[in-house]
């Protein structure tokens, strides 16, 4: 069974002079354009195709790879707007249509947007910025601390929204943004908390004695590299921590305390230095 907006193995049932086509399945046998045909392709051999509707609505096959495939979000450029809807760059042929219904805000030409993509009740395939229309926005059996795959996909005034593991949206509070953030950004993150209404808080930056042990492990790494000696102190400005170890100067400072407890630091107004 091949599926429509996404790529497929599919096997080569004939050859013409026009092209070869495919079994697809129940949706029958497609046409790969002979422009597209690998050389040598023999009746019989698999072939990793990508199936969408061309510009006459025609069931066809490419070897062409866009941008995402349905149930995928991803973050694309406007080419054109008209009374039909928005059309982005996908990298096809063919521009992907958003209709005026499924835009959270007016698109405009020459701005992108996080769309979801999704084939509609004609066959085509379409795009959403309605995320939540297509993703869920409660829990969906996380637990606090876990690590997840995130994009970015959205801002408001409480935070940036993001997709998790391609299933779910969460939200990254501003207070827990600690480095510059930008549309359809992919990032580790972790799950912060699961609210009374079960949806979903966000942070990027791990937590508690984990995250400090890490750090941890980071700076007694970064010692060992420089003759055991750092001038980022307790005293360092925040910028400074963060661009090089990408976490809070409050958090670097419990660090710094830990490894001098343990007697592997010492400190000092000017530096710290391996034990």
């Amino acid at each position: 069974m091949a599926n429509i907006g996404q790529i497929n193995p599919l096997k080569v049932v004939k050859l013409v002079e026009f092209g070869v086509y495919v079994d697809g399945g129940d949706l029958g046998e497609i046409l790969l354009p002979a422009r597209y045909v690998p050389d040598n392709t023999e009746v019989g051999q698999v072939l990793d195709l990508f199936i969408y509707l061309d510009s006459q609505d025609r069931l066809v096959a490419t070897t062409d790879k866009p941008l995402a495939s349905v149930g995928e979000v991803v973050y694309l450029r406007v080419n054109q707007v008209n009374r039909t809807g928005a059309f982005l760059d996908w990298g096809m042929p063919k521009d992907l249509m958003v209709p005026f219904a499924e835009q959270r805000v007016p698109m405009e030409e020459n701005r992108s947007y996080c769309v979801y993509l999704y084939v509609d009740n004609t066959g085509r395939v379409a795009a959403s910025s309605k995320l939540s229309w297509y993703l869920h926005e409660k829990n969906g059996d996380f637990k606090s601390g876990q690590e997840v795959k995130l994009q970015v996909v959205s801002r408001s005034d409480l935070g940036y929204t993001a997709v998790i593991n391609g299933t779910h949206l969460g939200l990254i509070h501003s207070s827990d943004i600690l480095q510059p953030l930008r549309m359809g950004q992919k990032l580790k993150g972790y799950i912060k908390g699961i609210r009374p209404d079960h949806k979903i808080n966000l942070r990027i930056q791990r937590h508690g004695a984990a995250a400090r042990d890490e750090l941890g492990e980071r700076i007694l790494a970064f010692l060992a590299e420089n003759n055991g000696e750092s001038s980022l102190t307790d005293k360092s400005s925040p910028d400074a921590i963060f661009k090089e170890y990408r976490t809070s100067k409050a958090n670097y400072k419990k660090t710094l305390g830990r490894l001098y407890k343990a007697k592997k630091i010492t400190l000092s107004s000017e530096k710290i230095t391996l034990a």
